[in-house]
């Protein structure tokens, strides 16, 4: 396996989800241990969820009912996207 290839085995996606997973819960006690407020706690699930719903959006609206011929593979991807669609569109 390359790099630059894709994970296809379920055992390491699993442990690159759960990776992510402590990433983000690990760089969210340290905000919280900076600054230990109930309104910290409040505005990083507020950014969690608002930034979960961006990418659904990107990943899951945009193909299934603004345009069913993209494939969306990444944020760059979706940005190229973006952009070529404003092009023709004008």
């Amino acid at each position: 396996m390359k790099l630059a290839d894709d994970i296809k085995s379920p055992k390491w996606l699993y442990i690159k989800g759960v990776l992510f997973l402590f990433a983000g819960f690990f760089a969210a006690v340290l905000i919280w241990i900076q600054q230990p407020t109930f309104q910290t706690v409040i505005l990083l699930l507020i950014v969690s969820w608002a930034f979960a719903r961006v990418y659904y959006f990107m990943f899951y609206v945009v193909t299934h009912y603004i345009d069913g011929e993209y494939r969306f593979s990444g944020i760059l991807s979706f940005l190229r996207w973006l952009r070529k669609r404003k092009r023709t569109e004008r």
